[in-house]
């Protein structure tokens, strides 16, 4: 057995009923798939995940969709026809874990909230994704990441002074919040084990967002300075952050006084180090425009291989900028063994592994094709021929802005 297999065994049995879409709720079930779980996604027929017509796309679906959905089944149904609603609460009778992300107000309107889904299985692990919470502020508005970022504050602190806001470009809040999902529903499963009663669990992008800022939070709320946007520099240490050298771009982080002395040295510039301006990490960062503009100058004298190379040596925490091709194309992501080939027909696109998988083993199938499963979940649920025949063409509906 590989190192890693073991994990793909964690939640063997278990079963997750994935009602969520876009990126935070359908990464939750990913993991807990990856982990052993079995999981449903249950989409809207006809449209399915609103990520499935993202771009760009890996055949008929976007990557985005390809991304966080491999390794389930997917059922088709109509959540808003009674006959649909009927066969979702069905389905919610045998699950462990149910996943969702409807916008403010939608589980209610379909007969699928909390206290229905207690009704049918009081054993339930209910997992909730939002982007303001459920309270009369945030359920009054849309929540995608990019929304996020601007309303909590993050955008603000992005990019550089005097220019465009810039938004975080990976969708962090989501996909963070995913993980916190996970965290959450792993909680509840052991509080049931203790208690034998199901739990309903909450996650909320804006909660996420102000978490994955909690540095500049008590940094703020410590000093009554509010922080703005410093590039690639950190608030908390100077230097660290992009140089230019001549052939290139690098990124130096000191995190002490040893290594900023180390620095100098390797850069020729013992005065520096010496300098009364540059003593301390505060002085630094208070004097942080006159210490960019001296160490600009002396990285621009020589290419970025040669400062790798000294800065190396001097033992100076120093990396190349690659763009992502170049990365994927480093050493080191083979070495770590990053991409897996999920099965699956045709030519499946590469999936990254869980960082907590280190062999892949957990990658399931590639994500499925729109209601492939539809007929075998619902046998499985006990549902005969003619109740499935009634459920194959339910009219397509609109369940609300989720943007999770």
């Amino acid at each position: 057995m590989s190192s890693s297999a073991w994990l793909t065994h964690t939640f063997a049995g278990l079963r997750v009923l994935d009602l969520s879409s876009n990126l935070a709720g359908p990464l939750a079930a990913m993991v807990l798939g990856d982990l052993g779980a079995d999981v449903v996604k249950v989409e809207r027929r006809g449209a399915g995940d609103d990520t499935r017509r993202l771009h760009p796309r890996w055949g008929e679906d976007g990557t985005v969709f390809h991304a966080v959905n491999r390794g389930k089944r997917s059922v088709a149904l109509d959540f808003a026809s009674p006959a649909g609603r009927d066969a979702v609460l069905r389905l919610v009778a045998s699950a462990d874990v149910v996943i969702d992300s409807f916008g403010p107000g939608v589980a209610a309107m379909l007969g699928l909230d909390d206290s229905a889904l207690r009704a049918r299985n009081p054993r339930l692990v209910h997992g909730t994704v939002s982007a303001f919470g459920d309270g009369p502020v945030g359920r009054t508005l849309p929540g995608y990441d990019s929304l996020v970022q601007a309303v909590s504050g993050m955008i603000s602190i992005t990019g550089h002074a005097n220019g465009a806001p810039a938004r975080v470009a990976p969708s962090a809040i989501d996909l963070s919040t995913g993980l916190w999902l996970v965290i959450a529903i792993m909680a509840a499963l052991e509080d049931r084990e203790r208690t034998g009663q199901g739990r309903h669990v909450e996650t909320a992008l804006i909660d996420t967002a102000f978490n994955l800022m909690g540095h500049q939070v008590l940094g703020m709320l410590a000093t009554g300075v509010v922080p703005g946007p410093l590039g690639s520099g950190s608030p908390s240490s100077m230097p660290n952050g992009a140089f230019r050298a001549a052939d290139g771009w690098l990124v130096v982080a000191t995190g002490n006084e040893a290594q900023f002395r180390r620095l100098c040295e390797a850069l020729g510039a013992t005065e520096l180090a010496d300098d009364p301006r540059f003593a301390t990490i505060p002085d630094r960062i208070a004097a942080r425009d006159d210490l960019q503009a001296e160490l600009d100058r002396r990285f621009a004298a020589a290419g970025v291989e040669t400062w790798l190379e000294r800065l190396h040596a001097s033992r100076v925490p120093v990396g190349r900028i690659h763009d992502l091709n170049e990365a994927l194309e480093h050493p080191l992501a083979a070495e770590r063994g990053l991409l897996v080939v999920p099965t699956g027909a045709g030519e499946p696109l590469p999936q990254l592994r869980l960082p907590i998988d280190p062999d892949g083993a957990g990658v399931g199938p590639a994500p499925p094709v729109l209601g492939a499963h539809t007929e075998e979940v619902l046998r499985e649920a006990g549902l005969d021929a003619q109740e499935i025949a009634a459920l194959v063409d339910p009219a397509e509906v609109d369940l609300g802005a989720k943007g999770r």
